[in-house]
């Protein structure tokens, strides 16, 4: 009987992994670290994060094959978890199974960031799709609208539902 093969180790700085600016309403930008092809690791899974904008939120959503964790870095703001308004402050995290209406809302004047992890993954893919390459030390862009085809890109990623009242009429 051979003996196990350890795992894989990786090391990833600040600016080293795929990073997307983000449309209206969140604005703001993520960064996709941890995802199938960047590591190969037994279980799926997707981790990252996500700078939502002063005055910006991200909208009201549900997975339907997907559980989440948003752990707050910095900043404040409220999550939105089917329809009750919960104060998040650095620290707070928060996990949120299957099938749960969650929107996150930065009504404040700093950024409020998080890190993102989504079991089995799949968030990376969406961001791509709807974002804009970001490079390291560039101008946040000004906001730009979400792509024609947002909701086929939600359906064929990690969304149940999502509200649609940014959506582009098209």
């Amino acid at each position: 009987m051979s003996a196990p093969v350890p795992g894989e180790v990786k090391v990833f700085g600040p600016e080293e992994s795929p990073s997307y600016w983000q449309p209206v309403p969140a604005n703001g930008f993520v960064r996709c670290i941890l995802n199938p092809k960047t590591v190969q690791s037994e279980s799926r899974f997707a981790m990252g994060t996500q700078t939502v904008a002063p005055g910006c939120h991200i909208r009201e959503h549900t997975h339907d094959r997907h559980e989440e964790v948003i752990h707050l870095t910095a900043g404040k703001g409220f999550a939105r978890i089917d329809g009750e308004d919960i104060p998040m402050e650095v620290g707070s995290t928060v996990f949120i199974g299957r099938d749960r209406k969650h929107g996150f809302v930065n009504p404040g004047p700093e950024p409020m960031s998080f890190v993102w992890f989504l079991m089995p993954g799949g968030l990376e893919n969406f961001f791509a799709a709807i974002g804009r390459e970001r490079v390291p030390g560039q101008p946040a862009p000004e906001p730009f609208p979400r792509p024609a085809d947002v909701a086929e890109i939600e359906k064929r990623t990690v969304f149940g539902w999502a509200d649609a009242s940014h959506n582009p009429k098209g």
